[in-house]
């Protein structure tokens, strides 16, 4: 069986790249993450070709709006049946409280489990020099465990955050908080367009639930042997 704690990101554009990846993945991965670039380009069939493989989806499309917009999109969205959605944590309680409450009763009413709903705290491309030019006076790991908190206040299931901010969050929030980290790169591998990164294990170690990776399996000569090595440095983290 393949961890579940690894999420690949199908960051492409096409369902024919889609179904080349999985199909070299294989049974190595069985969580994947479908991101704005994806979805917007070919919509839901995404969803169900990885539905249809008995495929976990992550769809990351990162709602932030007024309350009552996102909660009617995330009814929309909970009948495709994907596992976890998320928002941004900085629309605040009363829209992160309000899209809850209507996954769940969209999920009732579906008579199907209700997918996690985890909240962006800050995205893991910021860089300190970046966050200084936002916000001079709040320090960003600070802000990072508040809007943690916020979300756990709401309900929310937990959070995406960057692996540099999972050990305090971890400490804040609890042993039943999922932390979906991005920006991790198994050592050697290029950072691209990450600032706050880290390896797969010391992630894990330090609080993660899942981890998501991109580029690191997508753009490998093997993807498969690229993922498999991902999931023996996690192996050395127990779940």
């Amino acid at each position: 069986m393949a961890d579940e704690r690894l999420i690949a990101a199908l960051d492409v554009q096409s369902m024919d790249e889609v179904r080349q990846l999985v199909e070299k993945l294989d049974d190595s991965v069985m969580f994947y993450k479908v991101g704005m670039e994806l979805f917007y380009g070919v919509g839901p069939e995404v969803i169900k070709y990885l539905k249809d493989n008995n495929k976990k989806v992550f769809l990351d499309l990162k709602l932030h709006d007024i309350p009552n917009t996102v909660a009617n999109s995330l009814r929309v969205l909970t009948r495709l049946r994907v596992d976890m959605l998320n928002v941004h944590a900085t629309g605040g309680f009363a829209m992160m409280e309000k899209a809850l409450e209507a996954l769940k009763d969209e999920s009732e009413k579906l008579g199907i489990e209700r997918p996690k709903l985890v909240a962006v705290t800050i995205l893991s491309s910021i860089s300190l020099k970046d966050w200084s030019k936002l916000w001079s006076n709040i320090d960003l790991d600070d802000q990072a465990v508040h809007l943690a908190r916020l979300a756990q206040e709401a309900g929310l299931d937990g959070v995406v955050s960057s692996p540099m901010e999972a050990e305090t969050i971890r400490e804040a929030c609890g042993s039943n908080f999922l932390i979906v980290t991005p920006g991790v790169r198994p050592a050697g591998t290029a950072i691209n367009d990450q600032s706050r990164i880290t390896t797969p294990a010391i992630a894990l170690g330090s609080g993660a639930t899942h981890l998501v990776v991109g580029r690191p399996i997508r753009l490998a000569g093997n993807p498969k042997n690229a993922a498999e090595n991902i999931l023996k440095e996690m192996e050395t983290v127990k779940s």
